[in-house]
């Protein structure tokens, strides 16, 4: 089946405090973007790329990157001012005869191409979107974000930390984005808008080098992971 992929690089990259977009900051010499891009070029299951910029970013300079990352055709559109909305538009973009999305955060640039073709292969019959995830080691808190007080102690028995891609039926992922009211709450990830649908989601084991970039002492892991031994 035809697979696209949707990477998200529409985050302003605030909390990273360089002044510039999060997908654009560098990581080993190269913008985050172009790791996550030439991953997804690697891997055997992604036919086709569509990336989300922020609003008003000028796409040509982003163009000449993806060409140089195995993507001469990659589609290019401006997000929103959510995640949902950035989503929603990439999803326009795709190819109609795309049967397969995978939706992935740029800001997670160490993604392997093997671990793309494993979560793609794992959205099987009788699931609507599957994705992967690491087992929730830390004990768990939950706090009084005001006192910052703790109330009690979570039970993390089943408890894992989701990760991207996230790979859905495009019928399914068409669904869920279309009965997105606009004030409803927003959604971290697009597993939960298939769950309030009551679809099936399945979660496969994830890997460590997978991180997310958000604050700058991720970056810094995250370079010293790509200096070592990433398996």
């Amino acid at each position: 089946m035809t697979a696209t992929a949707i990477l998200v690089a529409a985050g302003a990259g605030e909390r990273l405090g360089t002044g510039r977009p999060k997908a654009l900051v560098e990581l080993g010499g190269e913008p985050l973007l172009v790791h996550a891009a030439r991953a997804f070029s690697a891997a055997e299951s992604i036919d086709h790329l569509v990336v989300v910029l922020p609003g008003g970013m000028d796409p040509a300079p982003v163009s000449v990157l993806l060409d140089s990352s195995g993507w001469p055709d990659a589609e290019l559109c401006e997000g929103g001012p959510t995640r949902q909305s950035s989503v929603s538009a990439g999803l326009s973009a795709c190819p109609r005869d795309s049967r397969v999305i995978a939706v992935h955060d740029a800001a997670r640039p160490l993604v392997s191409p093997r671990l793309i073709d494993r979560t793609v292969a794992s959205l099987t019959a009788g699931w609507d979107a599957v994705a992967p995830g690491l087992v929730v080691a830390d004990t768990l808190k939950l706090v009084d974000s005001t006192r910052q007080a703790v109330l009690r102690t979570v039970d993390r028995r089943g408890v894992w930390a989701v990760q991207t891609p996230q790979v859905f039926g495009r019928v399914t992922l068409d669904r869920v984005h279309a009965r997105i009211a606009p004030s409803a709450d927003a959604a971290t990830d697009d597993l939960s808008l298939v769950e309030r649908a009551g679809g099936r989601v399945r979660l496969i084991e994830g890997e460590r080098s997978n991180v997310k970039i958000t604050f700058p002492t991720d970056l810094a892991f995250a370079e010293r992971l790509l200096a070592g031994d990433r398996s």
